[in-house]
This record gives C-alpha cells, structure tokens and sequence, in this order.
C-alpha cells in the first residue's frame, strides 16, 4: 500500500503470527534445536503476508527461511536468514531501504543481535507456509512476527520468489590482474558473456524482476567491480535487453561504492569498515524488468570476468505461478570466509570451496595473463 491509499478502506482484516509466549510469561523466542525445523506461520488463503519482523543472535548462514505457497511441491523461497535481509557473510549492520531494514548496536560484526524487517508484499491464493531450518550445530533462538492480512487475491497478483547462489570463489580467468589495466580489458560479449557472466538470477514463465542483493569478499583487495550487468529477457540475443557499464553502475551508484544506504539501492555492508567484506543492493520498484517466459540476470565479475573474489547475491522476482528456486549450498559451503585478525590473510579451506565450474579462456586472456606476468616481473 503506497502513500496514496492509505486512506482508502479496504475489505480486509489485519493477523499476526508471532513466537509470544503462550503461558503469559516473558520467554517470547522460539528455541530450534540443531537440523530441527520449525513452521512460524501456516495460513489459509487468500490474504498476503505484509511484513516480516525476526530477531535473533546468530546462526545468519546457517539457518535458513523457507517460503511455500498455495501447497507447491517445492519452495518459493530459500535462503540464508542474514542474506534474505540484504545482509551478507553472517555480518550485521544496520540499514534501511524501501523494501528491508536491519537495526543494530552491533555495526559490522559477525554474529550479533539484530532486528531484521521485510515490507515485501507476498500474496498467497490458498495457503502460505513459512518455515525456518536450522542448519547449525547449536540451539538456535529465534523471535519473529509475521503479519498479513486476510483478503481477496486478484488474479495478476504474483507470487514472490527470492533465491540465494554463492561462487567461493567464482572462477575468473586473471585474478592477479587488477581492474582498469590494459591486461584486464579483454573482449566479453555474445555467448561468451551469456556462459561466463556470474548469474543472479534464472527463472522461467512470466513475472518481472525486481532486484538483488550482491556479496563480494574481495580476496584480492583492489577494487572489485567493472563487471558490466547483463539481462537477458525471454531467451539469448546479442546484445540483451538490458547491457550495463560497471557493477556500481547497475548498484546505482558510481567511481566505486560508497559507505551509504538509500531507499532503492546501496551498501548495507561497506567493504573499508569490515576488512573487505562488502554487501550491496538495488530494488527496481518504479522499473521492474518483466519477462513473458525467462530472464536471466547476470553481471560480470571483474572486466570480462577475470577476477575469483567470492560472490554470493539473493534475487527477487515475482512470478505467474509458485514455481521452484535453487537449493543453496550446503551449511559448511555456504559460511563467511574468515579473516587471520594477525596476519589479515583469508583463511579458505578446500572443504568450503563452491565453485561450480572456472569461466571459459579465450586466447586473448591468455595473452592478457602473459602480458601482466611479463610487465610484473621482478
């Protein structure tokens, strides 16, 4: 409901599910026990789910939210508690934008209290059910509201789909190669792009996309966008619909990220207050991209793809019917790159890598590669 309905009444009535204490005494979380899930709203349609409140200490990459609609086969929804809120590597900070907020006194620290909001609309036709997994090895303890409201569904009201991937690292081609070098600038465009560019999202039938949230642990430690976005809309052509000029360009901003959070778009986790963590957003309210039968959103990851940083992003969309998203990696695959506080060296386990497959070389970044090997010898 925007600003200019407010004050028009409406046949709906207004319900909460919330982890309250039902004996009237003060214990108002829920304690989920290791690999336990728990169902914290199953409600009968037609209404929509109109805002999400949970709070909670930690467990950001281990536990998971699970998002079922009208009895589908499978979720609508599934991601990582901190990373659904636009909060990525288990970090919490606090922010605002149109669509999340999160609050804390904790900035830019692993693994502390947080109150974590969605004003998302999510309508639901017969039934929605929202879940939470533990996937940690720990109790996890967990408030939450979930509010929405009973009412008539129309018929071209969508169903909200959110879905979490991470590359660890992703598979550049050159990543000793800084950005905005003479090295760096190899040619990426037609199938090459559409194979080798980092994907955000991949959905089919019809709906409209309205953003993402971007992660990036910058193992490098240069800059790491100058990736153009690229859209396609309802198959492959060259170009696509939609062909960007550089990662903070698709982010909304320029020369680089800024330590700021804006309505639609911003850092909700800025890279110089936390040793090289960064976590970015853009939410396409007034410009949706829509799509009859696919759309696959992608951004280069360095110039033509030659940096390995890992990336991890969630993408919204709406869509005609409840369909499937993407399982997100397992817990051990899906946790923050840590830090040696010491040395400052990142701390990468064969174990925890997820990577599904380095980008195709062309012979030009191969001679790129040689010609930054021979310009930087000793």
């Amino acid at each position: 409901m925007n600003n200019h309905n407010l004050a028009i009444l409406r046949n709906a009535t207004t319900h909460r599910e919330s982890s309250w204490d039902q004996t009237g005494r003060n214990n108002d979380a829920w304690n989920i026990a290791p690999g336990e899930t728990k169902v914290l709203a199953d409600l009968e349609g037609p209404g929509c789910i109109t805002h999400l409140w949970l709070t909670q200490r930690n467990h950001y990459r281990e536990c998971l939210l699970r998002f079922t609609w009208d009895n589908a086969k499978r979720p609508s929804v599934v991601c990582p508690l901190g990373d659904f809120f636009g909060l990525g590597h288990g970090i919490v900070n606090s922010y605002q934008s149109q669509l999340f907020t999160a609050s804390t006194r904790m900035n830019n620290r692993f693994n502390e209290g947080c109150a974590l909001n969605c004003y998302v609309a999510m309508p639901f036709r017969e039934r929605a059910r929202i879940e939470l997994i533990n996937e940690s090895k720990e109790e996890h303890r967990q408030y939450f509201y979930v509010d929405y409201e009973k009412r008539a569904v129309s018929e071209n009201e969508a169903y909200f789909h959110a879905e979490f991937r991470r590359q660890n690292p992703f598979g550049g081609w050159g990543h000793e190669i800084t950005v905005n070098t003479p090295e760096s600038n190899a040619s990426n465009k037609e199938r090459l792009a559409w194979e080798n560019n980092y994907v955000i999202a991949s959905a089919v039938g019809r709906g409209h996309y309205i953003g993402c949230n971007l992660s990036v642990t910058n193992l490098q430690g240069t800059w790491w966008g100058e990736g153009d976005d690229m859209i396609w809309v309802d198959g492959y052509k060259w170009p696509p619909e939609l062909h960007g000029t550089g990662s903070e360009d698709y982010l909304n901003q320029a020369w680089g990220m800024q330590d700021n959070a804006f309505m639609r778009n911003g850092s909700s986790i800025y890279e110089h207050n936390t040793r090289g963590y960064q976590t970015s957003y853009v939410h396409h309210l007034e410009n949706p991209i829509h799509f009859q039968r696919e759309i696959k959103a992608t951004i280069e990851h360095g110039h033509a793809n030659h940096l390995a940083n890992e990336m991890s992003s969630v993408a919204y969309w709406y869509g005609d019917v409840p369909r499937g998203v993407k399982s997100p990696p397992p817990v051990k695959k899906r946790m923050p790159i840590r830090r040696d506080i010491a040395s400052g060296e990142w701390l990468i386990t064969t174990s925890e890598k997820n990577n599904s497959r380095a980008v195709r070389r062309t012979r030009e970044m191969l001679s790129m590669k040689t010609a930054w090997k021979n310009r930087n010898k000793p």
